[in-house]
């Protein structure tokens, strides 16, 4: 994949040399910017004829046969660690920076708002010139996505797929005693059906830090994990956000489940969040803003009585978050879904993900991930949207 960083050029103008980052590939915008993945901070210099990479002895090989680099160097050829004994290693570091910008006539440079301080203060001190870009255009170019890119965020909204079905499973198998879940004779708790999404994800080739099985006044809270024993009769929240071990893309959805027989009120909000979502399909086209698709969800949600944080910015029930968010090598990333949501472009990838909550009712949300086009939408997600678990 060779991407297009045009708009990175343009943002240096005649002001800037190049474009610095020094981060490990953790940071997306290094990973995406250098099309290299390593644990360590390392240095990528972008410079409109050409990407050049400083990186330790350990990962000099790799670095030359993985990267997309133009050349690569080594911090040895610098002498970094005489600098790094007489100077400490921010400021011999840097000194050793300095001297690979020097061989690419480099003496002024843009980095993002993020870079780390003591490192731009020791690069001043040698001289050079180093100034923040407020905008992240590398995430603005990042978040329209190549072929390629929509291919490795289906692979992995598949896998995410295959790991909800096999959450479903299990609360489908499950017998209900005592208003409890229980499978195999042991309470069903969220622990359980988190290890099984893990599990299921990992033999797909993805992994995550974490995921949402949140149950009852749990899935009130939009971010609380979940813990404990599952209950018969309540709202069940999964909502799973996988990355990709090879690519590094990622997938993410949410569904929203009962095992036993809801609430009328549960029923009512699912009902009113099925025709939130698809309001939001309606309105998410190229050219419409992430506003316009949040406004159709809150336009749908107030003409039924439910609060929202465009209604009352300080609203705790109700639709208390935004639509929806970006989705790429960061599980959020721009554009967003909000009421400063920007204007949708084709390979946008996007989750749609509307839900009401109250801790005295519990949650639900519903979440699809799609792909803007030039006509409207391709939606990632094949997998059914319903409620009650038999």
């Amino acid at each position: 994949m060779e991407p297009d960083f045009s708009a990175l050029t343009d943002s240096l103008g005649d002001e800037f040399d190049g474009y610095l980052i020094d981060a490990a590939s953790d940071d997306s915008n290094q990973l995406y910017l250098s099309g290299f993945d390593a644990p360590d901070p390392f240095v990528t210099l972008y410079k409109p004829e050409g990407t050049y990479l400083l990186v330790s002895t350990l990962e000099f090989g790799r670095a030359k046969k993985e990267s997309r680099a133009d050349a690569v160097s080594r911090l040895s050829e610098y002498d970094y660690r005489e600098k790094y004994v007489e100077h400490g290693p921010v400021v011999g570091k840097a000194k050793a920076i300095a001297e690979f910008l020097a061989d690419h006539d480099v003496g002024s440079l843009a980095v993002p708002g993020d870079f780390p301080l003591g490192t731009a203060d020791a690069l001043r001190d040698e001289g050079i010139v180093v100034e923040a870009q407020t905008e992240n255009v590398i995430g603005n170019i990042r978040a329209v996505k190549t072929a390629e890119e929509l291919e490795h965020i289906r692979d992995a909204q598949n896998a995410n797929e295959a790991s909800m079905q096999a959450a479903e499973d299990l609360l489908r198998a499950a017998d209900v005693e005592d208003g409890v879940l229980y499978y195999e004779g042991e309470p069903l708790t969220s622990e359980r059906v988190k290890e099984e999404i893990e599990v299921t994800l990992l033999r797909h080739g993805c992994a995550l830090d974490e995921t949402i099985v949140a149950c009852g006044a749990d899935a009130a809270d939009p971010h609380n994990r979940g813990s404990g024993p599952l209950e018969a009769g309540e709202a069940i929240i999964i909502d799973i956000f996988p990355r990709d071990k090879e690519t590094k893309y990622n997938g993410d959805m949410t569904r929203t489940f009962v095992k036993g027989e809801p609430s009328d009120k549960i029923r009512e909000w699912f009902e009113l969040t099925e025709r939130a979502l698809q309001a939001a399909f309606d309105a998410t086209k190229a050219g419409a803003t992430g506003a316009d698709v949040h406004d159709a969800v809150c336009d749908v949600y107030e003409a039924a009585g439910e609060n929202t944080l465009r209604a009352d910015p300080n609203a705790e029930t109700g639709f208390i978050h935004s639509t929806g968010h970006g989705v790429g090598l960061d599980v959020h990333e721009s554009p967003s879904l909000s009421q400063s949501g920007e204007e949708l472009e084709p390979g946008h990838v996007i989750t749609i993900e509307p839900g009401l909550y109250d801790p005295e009712i519990g949650g639900v949300r519903i979440e699809d991930m799609v792909v803007v086009t030039e006509d409207g939408f391709e939606n990632f997600n094949d997998y059914p949207v319903q409620l009650v678990v038999e």
